[in-house]
């Protein structure tokens, strides 16, 4: 299966089913050699070295991504709510952008939601919705390298 992402005005909204458990899932988003690995999808790298996670309220990730061109783009979000494993929600302060992600036991894995919100106007777009499904689907492949035995549905 992969990822099934809508664009509805100034929100993108992501999902993508796992065969890991939510505690996995949640290394995956809170760690920084697990956000390197997935984060740029199959449309940017993410050097690991860029990547700083301050796991709590008020604490932020940062980290850079790396498109085939050679553009970067340094993504600085700060935490708004850690509830471990089961939701994130981060804001992007220069445009207000939030993302909400929302990890839900479903059978013998996990249901991946994310959802942004107050999309900018250069991000309401076909592109978008295309990178946040490679991030989803990169994010599988991850996982099945974490859990080879379940794999990925």
């Amino acid at each position: 299966m992969t990822a099934s992402v809508r664009l509805d005005g100034d929100q993108l909204i992501g999902t993508r089913l796992l065969d890991a458990d939510p505690e996995l899932v949640w290394e995956m988003f809170t760690t920084a050699e697990h956000l390197a690995a997935f984060w740029g999808g199959d449309h940017a790298t993410v050097p690991p070295d860029s990547v700083t996670v301050d796991l709590h309220v008020g604490g932020t990730v940062e980290l850079e991504t790396r498109s085939p061109d050679g553009a970067s783009r340094l993504l600085r979000f700060e935490y708004t709510a850690v509830e471990p494993p089961a939701r994130l929600v981060l804001l992007e302060s220069r445009t207000g952008l939030v993302t909400e992600i929302t990890l839900r036991p479903s059978g013998t894995g996990t249901e991946v939601l994310v959802h942004q919100r107050r999309l900018p106007p250069e991000l309401r777009s076909e592109q978008a919705r295309a990178g946040l499904a490679g991030v989803l689907d990169r994010l599988a492949a991850v996982v099945e390298t974490q859990n080879p035995i379940e794999g990925t549905r």
